[in-house]
């Protein structure tokens, strides 16, 4: 598994690159190996939407809250989450080093009638072309590249005066490797086995910390917590295993 900064420019991880990309014909398939993030989808959707609405002093419940805003959804993936951003009515740009990803993204949105601006990009490539968004997420990401602190810097660089960074990812304690490598991967087959390493999990005080030296401020952190009773996620206060932050460039 290679390390270190791409010939491209990026922090990426080629073993999880190709992870992933061999995965890109079940991105959509909410039954497949995609299952827990469709699951997981509603809550982190809704505490962006929620976040950004309070930010610019906006309706979350009306049908485009997020019109005219732009988002940059960093490893997006096939779309999961971009998708339902645009529907909200948010420019988005998604970036991911995976073509096979992208090809999956962009025909889930051509059918689906949804216009997202799919790029193999790294996010070092798109700031230095000067470019920067409302939002930007690296939701599920931190844990799969290869120098998390340099990455997230560069994400930083990519938000506005005034803009929000959104970040979701797994602590680093014995019960994230007892349920989210253990449990999820191997006992219940929620994910395919290998999709975590627990050694580049990341504890919330080192996250902050890299958000901070890219010059932002952390405004709110929670825990996500699986609910058994309704197979679904909801906000908590226990961030040992799952957790979200958000945090705010000065204006």
């Amino acid at each position: 598994m290679e390390s270190g900064k791409d010939a491209a420019g990026g922090f990426i991880d080629r073993g999880e690159v190709a992870r992933f990309d061999a995965l890109a014909a079940t991105w959509w398939d909410e039954a497949g190996p995609m299952r827990v993030l469709h699951r997981f989808n509603p809550v982190r959707l809704g505490y962006i939407r929620d976040a950004l609405c309070r930010h610019h002093g906006r309706d979350p419940e009306v049908p485009f809250a997020l019109d005219g805003l732009t988002i940059c959804d960093v490893g997006c993936g096939g779309g999961i989450l971009s998708e339902p951003l645009a529907r909200l009515g948010a420019s988005v740009t998604g970036l991911d080093p995976a073509e096979k990803n992208l090809a999956a993204g962009r025909a889930h949105a051509e059918a689906a009638g949804v216009r997202v601006e799919y790029q193999a990009r790294t996010i070092e490539e798109v700031v230095a072309t000067g470019a920067t968004f409302d939002a930007v997420l690296i939701m599920e990401v931190v844990e799969h590249v290869s120098d998390m602190p340099a990455f997230v810097r560069s994400a930083c660089a990519a938000v506005k005066p005034g803009g929000l960074l959104f970040a979701a990812t797994i602590n680093r304690t014995m019960r994230s490797f007892a349920l989210a490598i253990v449990g999820a991967e191997y006992v219940l087959g929620w994910l395919p086995r290998g999709t975590h390493n627990w050694e580049k999990f990341v504890r919330p005080d080192d996250l902050s910390a890299a958000i901070r030296a890219g010059g932002l401020t952390v405004t709110d952190t929670t825990g996500v917590a699986y609910n058994p009773l309704n197979d679904g996620w909801r906000l908590s206060r226990d961030m040992a295993v799952n957790y979200m932050l958000s945090a705010a460039r000065p204006a």
